[in-house]
């Protein structure tokens, strides 16, 4: 017990969950979730590839199961679960998931349509060429090892690397507090990013740019992002990059045709992309789109049917591309291990500063152990020249004396290890054509060793073989080779194709009702505007208009605001529908005085009822968002009252006081806003009613007997703002043109 108490210690809670939290988070970013900027792998892709090259499992070899991958990977290097270790491995061999597979697999890998792999007792695999460049120099000392998880083995602590894998493959991953996406890019472009960063290793960020231009997706596509967007992203390590699907017309014959799309975006699952667009088609929001269907196989082949062959196919496609997964965004954030392994977001030229770093040091780690190769070499084929100058006197050495190790050594001045490789000569390596053989290999070795140490000696000589290493990399992995050519291109979008909302409804005529009470429906079909609607107690009809679901519904109200509602939001069905207010900001002390369909080549005369008003065109009737668009200033207790479309030459203004005025309507000035100018001009009273009609035809009014025309305008015609003449006989007592 007393043992026990004391190994008891007091230690303050939060302290100790902050330092233990710091590590775990540590570890994660370190050991888990962020790749390194050397060789662009996490540790499970790094023991992944180092597990298959101990079990030989090279291009040229034959296949073995993913399951003895698996079980040397968690055995040996990385003791975490197996489903997450062969899941990782099963990305590594996806073409559509990395741009560069670093593992050959044979058998189902999964697919596009995000269909999972087989099990991996069933699946079988080996290293790709790129995976092998990858790993280029683990013989030759190019890294440092250190021990496995229980000390058993050794494993590299960062990769060669030949290709710069962290850019061609991408990574993503989350960590704790932050994460990864970088996009993959062509290795030929990289390529020359590096090279013309050798060169002139202060160049600016945008040179470099120009050379990578951006990311190549496995999957192709279009990135529509303009050159200015994409160098701010690189510049910054973050950003946002824009891919869209790329698809073609295909023409059927007789004016019809189909639309194929052959790439999508990166990481969109395929299935899910057509269950989409099938889903819109469903609920009747694709109304230019007669069908969709997938006849994908090695390649990716969907088909979209427009409705009719007079189809805009741009106009479908960019609703498509607005709703769909056929237009994706790709968040880019650089955040690396970088050549210290600290973790931090860099930019392009600080990714390619750093791999040309590590490429510099792995070959002058190379060309020393090459060096020691050579010096213990050399040491040897001294002894064996020694050897055969003095062949006789080694000989009878060997043969006569007791410890001829060491009379040799004392004799000749050997070394201990060319005394020993002189022992252990075969008898047939005495011949006269051996010596010729030796002597060569010595004089090229001798050479070799004089051109690495120059190289160690000049630094400008080993930018050269970098430089020429990456030439190598580019000629074999290039754009040149199917597996190196560009696939995603680049289309600059400079602005946003304007999509009539008319194009994505289904066209229907209907019936716009508006009651006293502000509730609004349609009603299907153009039904007789003088037909008994059904409306709530102490409610009734205020206006009813025939229109069509792709038409505007404009409102006018009393307060000289527009308000614009789109029909095919308005509710149908045999309900009271719903109140107006629910769909635009109407104040509670305003009532709508018109309600008509948009007409975009109309104009309006606009006026409250005190006689003031102006004229407005269409340009400025049309609200964008449910606040409505003030067009009319208003005095105190001025309300507005009509909104009339210009359909004549001439104006017919009543007031209350029954005097008439006949007008030109060139006589309205057109506003954008304002409180117009006089109309009428009243002594009492204010504006009663307003008709526009052409002077040949006259204007007409409500009697008794029934419609009544004035042609003979001469008693009331003058100019605005004229008192006018009292209303011919028999016109109605309630000072208005017709019944509302």
């Amino acid at each position: 017990m007393q043992e026990v108490e004391e190994k008891i210690k007091d230690v303050h809670l939060a302290e100790e969950l902050s330092k233990r939290y710091l590590s775990y988070a540590m570890s994660t970013i370190v050991d888990r979730a962020l790749p390194d900027v050397r060789d662009g792998l996490k540790p499970v892709h790094r023991r992944l590839l180092f597990a298959m090259r101990q079990l030989h499992l090279d291009p040229k070899s034959g296949f073995k199961k993913c399951a003895r991958v698996v079980g040397d990977v968690i055995g040996k290097y990385h003791p975490h679960g197996d489903s997450a270790v062969y899941g990782a491995m099963v990305r590594l061999a996806q073409d559509f998931s990395v741009r560069y597979p670093l593992v050959d697999g044979q058998g189902n890998f999964g697919n596009i349509d995000g269909d999972g792999a087989a099990a991996m007792r069933y699946t079988e695999a080996r290293l790709t060429e790129f995976a092998m460049a990858l790993m280029e120099g683990l013989n030759d000392n190019a890294v440092d090892f250190r021990d496995t998880y229980d000390g058993e083995e050794q494993e590299p602590v960062v990769m060669p690397s030949m290709v710069p894998n962290l850019l061609c493959n991408g990574s993503a991953g989350i960590a704790v507090g932050m994460a990864t996406n970088i996009p993959p890019h062509n290795l030929s472009e990289v390529c020359d990013a590096l090279l013309y960063l050798i060169e002139k290793p202060d160049c600016e960020e945008e040179a470099l740019v120009r050379r990578v231009k951006g990311p190549d997706f496995p999957t192709g596509g279009i990135i529509i992002d303009s050159f200015e967007s994409i160098l701010n992203t690189y510049k910054q390590g973050k950003g946002t990059f824009r891919i869209r699907a790329k698809w073609q017309k295909e023409e059927l014959g007789h004016g019809q045709y189909q639309i194929i799309i052959t790439e999508i975006p990166y990481q969109v699952i395929k299935s899910k992309l057509i269950e989409k667009i099938a889903q819109l088609l469903n609920d009747k929001k694709l109304p230019m789109l007669s069908d969709v269907r997938d006849e994908s196989a090695q390649d990716v082949r969907i088909v979209l049917e427009p409705k009719n062959r007079t189809v805009d196919a741009n106009l479908l496609m960019e609703h498509l591309f607005k709703n769909t997964d056929l237009e994706s965004r790709f968040p880019m954030n650089m955040n690396v291990l970088d050549f210290d392994g600290v973790p931090r977001v860099m930019s392009l030229k600080e990714v390619l500063h750093d791999f040309l770093r590590h490429r510099l040091i792995v070959l002058e780690r190379r060309v020393r152990f090459r060096l020691g190769k050579i010096n213990a070499r050399l040491e040897i084929l001294s002894g064996y020249l020694i050897a055969y100058l003095n062949l006789d006197e080694i000989i009878r050495i060997i043969r006569e004396e007791d410890d001829a190790k060491a009379v040799m050594m004392k004799e000749f001045s050997l070394t201990e290890n060319q005394a020993e490789a002189i022992l252990n000569m075969k008898l047939r390596s005495l011949r006269k054509l051996e010596e010729t053989e030796i002597r060569r290999e010595f004089d090229d070795l001798t050479a070799e060793k004089g051109e690495l140490e120059s190289l160690l000696a000049d630094e400008s000589k080993r930018w050269e073989a970098v430089a020429g290493e990456i030439r190598q990399i580019r000629e074999k992995f290039g754009k040149k080779t199917t597996l190196g050519r560009r696939r995603t291109e680049f289309a600059e979008v400079s602005e946003e194709i304007e999509v009539p909302v008319e194009a994505f409804v289904e066209k229907e005529p209907v019936t716009v009702i508006l009651s006293e009470k502000g509730w609004i429906r349609y009603v299907k079909g153009h039904v007789d505007l003088k037909e008994e609607f059904k409306f709530k107690d102490d409610d009734s009809l205020q206006f009813a208009i025939h229109a069509q679901t792709t038409d505007k519904i404009i409102f006018f109200d009393t307060s000289g605001k527009f308000f614009t509602v789109a029909a095919s939001e308005i509710p149908g069905g045999r309900g009271f529908g719903q109140p107006l207010r629910l769909m635009i900001d109407l104040s509670n002390n305003d009532r709508i005085c018109k309600m008509f369909v948009f007409n975009p080549q109309a104009k309006y005369v606009i006026a409250s009822d005190s006689g003031k008003g102006f004229v407005v065109d269409e340009n400025h009737i049309v609200a964008q968002t449910r606040i409505g668009r003030k067009i009319m200033n208003l005095a105190d207790r001025e309300q507005a009252r009509f909104c009339i479309e210009i359909t004549g030459d001439s104006v017919a203004c009543v007031g209350d006081n029954r005097k008439l005025l006949v007008f030109p309507v060139e006589e309205i000035p057109t506003m954008a806003r304002g409180r117009g100018v006089t109309l009428q001009k009243y002594k009492d009273g204010g504006l009663s009613d307003i008709q526009i009609f052409n002077a040949a035809d006259g204007f007409s009014y409500q009697k008794t007997s029934g419609v009544k025309t004035e042609t003979d305008l001469l008693a009331w015609l003058g100019h605005r703002a004229q008192v006018g003449k009292l209303v011919p006989f028999g016109f109605p007592k309630s000072n208005k043109f017709f019944k509302d």
